[in-house]
């Protein structure tokens, strides 16, 4: 599949740069457009650089407890910080930068319509076709998709038409490319692609409110450096770029 190549050649391309960066940062995969710009923002101002390694936030939480050498790290759910906090791999109390929305998408020339709410009948929509998602057993993306789907009732009737992917952009490639008719990813996803179309907004409601929540990875000396950045995303510069990718930077 495409997007498994897309998946292989960014991170080697993560780990080459890592080799040459004052900072490593482990960050949920929604966040790749706008921490890239966060990233070069701070580049300009110190000229110090950062390099970040995209992925699901749970394979990043395990890649930590394994020893991996991130020295900021920034989930998509509490529940992975949280993990990683009880190993005591946490370097003092997380701060949030951000909330999301979850919303369901569309290949852009797509004619398929779907009132979000209880009735939509996905299953009949569907066919023989099936929804890509993030695995829902425990990426964040794919947990908050699950939960919205059981609070409308259509969870149950979908158990064999779901495409469980390793993370919220790779549901995204897999509706872009067509693979699948309909995907559930977040708002900034959607936003930053040409080839889907948002069909439908989950109401916060639905699910666990989506946040992401950031820290200094404790196991790792961080350095002036790593502290510096941790400090930048919550700055006002980092704020408005968020902002610009669509993300909720209200506290």
């Amino acid at each position: 599949m495409k997007w498994m190549k897309v998946a292989i050649l960014g991170l080697l391309f993560t780990l080459g740069q890592a080799v040459h960066a004052d900072t490593l940062v482990f960050a949920a995969a929604s966040l790749t457009n706008v921490l890239d710009d966060i990233m070069k923002a701070f580049q300009a101002e110190t000229g110090k650089r950062v390099a970040a390694s995209y992925a699901a936030s749970s394979v990043l939480a395990k890649q930590i407890e394994a020893g991996s050498p991130a020295q900021i790290f920034i989930s998509a759910d509490q529940d992975w910080m949280d993990y990683l906090k009880k190993r005591d791999l946490i370097s003092g109390e997380p701060q949030l930068l951000a909330r999301n929305q979850l919303v369901m998408i569309a290949p852009a020339d797509s004619t398929l319509q779907v009132n979000v709410g209880k009735g939509m009948q996905l299953e009949a929509l569907l066919g023989k076709e099936r929804l890509a998602l993030a695995d829902p057993t425990g990426v964040p993306a794919g947990k908050y998709a699950r939960a919205a789907l059981e609070y409308y009732g259509e969870w149950s009737s979908l158990a064999d038409k779901i495409i469980p992917l390793d993370n919220v952009r790779t549901a995204l490639i897999v509706v872009e490319t067509k693979e699948a008719p309909l995907g559930i990813v977040y708002a900034t996803d959607a936003k930053v692609s040409t080839r889907v179309k948002v069909i439908g907004v989950f109401p916060g409601e639905s699910h666990p409110p989506i946040v992401y929540p950031a820290a200094l990875v404790g196991r790792q000396n961080a350095g002036a450096e790593a502290a510096a950045f941790f400090a930048y995303l919550r700055s006002t510069k980092a704020r408005d770029l968020l902002e610009k990718y669509g993300f909720d930077v209200a506290q």
